[in-house]
């Protein structure tokens, strides 16, 4: 089952004086096992375009629409049997304690 982990900030990272987990490490821990399909990091937000149509009317504005001190600075696209495994993915990912990581399922559309 396919999963998008959103790697978000946080304002109350975890207060654990241990050292983090090295991300590399992660990245190529998961990448071996075919859990992680790709991920990457995210510009900051002050590069952030945001794009709605009203009433047939394009806008386009600078920045992020929400307007949060939390705010999405990266994601991986895993690849996992279950969700008890994408969570263990992700507890295991520096930012599960910097940050915070959500997991989405893929919807399943019909075709």
């Amino acid at each position: 089952m396919k999963y998008m982990m959103f790697v978000c900030s946080d304002t109350e990272p975890d207060t654990d004086p241990t050292e983090l987990p090295d991300i590399d490490k992660w990245v190529t821990e998961n990448d071996s096992r075919g859990r992680r399909l790709t991920g990457d990091a995210l510009a900051p937000t002050s590069a952030a375009t945001t794009v709605r149509v009203r009433g047939g009317e394009l806008l386009v504005s600078e920045g992020p629409f929400a307007e949060t001190a939390e705010v999405i600075v990266g994601f991986d696209l895993l690849d996992c049997a279950d969700l008890d495994e994408a969570i263990e993915v992700a507890r295991t990912h520096p930012m599960a304690r910097e940050g915070r990581l959500e997991l989405r399922p893929f919807a399943d559309l019909p075709d």
